[in-house]
């Protein structure tokens, strides 16, 4: 086989090449002439062991020196074991902008959001981020931006900055995955030059456990509507989250069983959760029963088939006058009573509120959710609440 020549063209010598063929320029660069005419550039050159042929554009556009020197830029990404037709595919995609990125990456993980609050949520939690360094293309985005963009907020609102910080890492990290940018990613070490966040959590609201009798009696007697008082009743008996109760459905109900299981979709820790009921919650059923019309929610709104307003609770409790409480702070109020109360083992009353164990021995072993316990559990809870004096003898298991 012949030798190629080395710099076998001219520029000058280019416009006579007019016959059909390929002419060699050297280093497997070819200038390709079509039988119509028309010219262009081919690298002839081995990519990981394989021979390709990669054009390098129109002979017209591009000039002899321009071809061989991207001809020579080529050939060393494939010597250095790279792929420069994947790299060539990367450069004509394009590299994303930041926020451009970060819609990219809330498409991919629509189907893992829990609803569609966490959902919008997730995107809405990087606006400031956006307006900081979303314009700015992935591969030039740096840790002094990101410092930048968390650095207002990141000790007025620490567990909001913790999240933001924590997806601007998945953004950056799916951009590298996607060959955009590589290195270290920026959010690394961040957190070590920002200011510690005070461990100091904020407890919801919640009513004493021995003021809970009297507070059911008023919430009874309350100018809320009557299926509004039932569904506060039967959250505060429960123990359940409000959004559990406000999107409870008939199908998640087992009159025959005195069991409400929930779906692990509606569930924080996306775990199902079966809530056993003592007997006032079956007595509230079956009076929403009647008060309902046959739709899909157990505590319907005004409409048909749509659950009462996740603000209805907070309302109710600012017409009894009682905004120094949440609906949420009533699980602390179980949670209070179950510890001084009563005998139940921790394991038990946590499981009762729906919480995993935060020992992760102890949940090895734990393979029960102990609901006959529960069942025990829940039914002193009700016949606690709803007794008629508020000084209540104390209950043991």
């Amino acid at each position: 086989m012949a030798h190629h020549p080395h710099n076998a063209l001219t520029a000058r010598a280019m416009p006579r090449l007019v016959e059909p063929g390929r002419y060699a320029d050297g280093g497997g660069l070819y200038l390709l002439v079509a039988p119509g005419g028309s010219r262009s550039w081919m690298l002839r050159t081995v990519v990981r062991g394989k021979r390709s042929d990669i054009g390098l554009g129109s002979a017209t556009l591009v000039p002899l020196a321009d071809a061989r020197e991207e001809a020579r830029r080529l050939r060393r990404i494939a010597r250095a074991g790279g792929d420069p037709l994947s790299d060539r595919r990367h450069a004509r995609r394009g590299v994303p902008t930041f926020e451009d990125a970060a819609k990219q990456v809330h498409s991919t993980h629509a189907a893992a959001f829990k609803n569609e609050k966490h959902r919008k949520q997730w995107l809405a939690s990087l606006k400031g981020v956006f307006a900081s360094f979303g314009a700015k293309r992935v591969d030039a985005v740096t840790s002094a931006d990101v410092l930048a963009a968390l650095s207002g907020d990141w000790l007025k609102r620490p567990e909001t900055s913790r999240r933001v910080l924590q997806r601007v890492r998945i953004v950056l990290e799916w951009c590298k995955a996607q060959g955009f940018c590589s290195g270290d990613n920026p959010t690394d070490g961040v957190t070590k030059v920002l200011p510690k966040h005070r461990a100091v959590r904020n407890h919801h609201p919640a009513l004493a456990y021995q003021q809970l009798p009297t507070f059911i009696r008023a919430l009874r007697t309350s100018d809320a509507g009557e299926i509004v008082r039932l569904a506060f009743e039967f959250m505060i008996l429960c123990a359940a989250r409000t959004s559990e109760v406000l999107n409870a459905t008939w199908s998640e109900i087992d009159r025959k069983g005195k069991t409400w299981t929930i779906p692990a979709g509606r569930m924080k820790a996306g775990v199902e959760h079966r809530v056993p009921l003592p007997n006032r919650c079956l007595e509230i059923l079956d009076r929403v029963k009647e008060l309902s019309d046959g739709g899909t929610y157990v505590f319907p709104g005004r409409r048909p088939n749509k659950a009462l307003s996740n603000m209805v609770f907070l309302m109710t409790l600012r017409r009894m006058k009682r905004e120094d409480l949440t609906a949420h702070g009533f699980r602390s109020t179980f949670r209070d009573w179950s510890a001084e109360r009563t005998n139940f083992s921790r394991a038990a009353c946590e499981a009762a509120l729906a919480h995993a164990l935060r020992d992760k021995t102890e949940a090895a072993y734990n393979r029960t959710d102990l609901f006959e316990k529960r069942r025990q559990l829940m039914a002193l809870w009700s016949a606690f609440a709803t007794a008629k004096q508020a000084d209540v003898t104390a209950l043991r298991a």
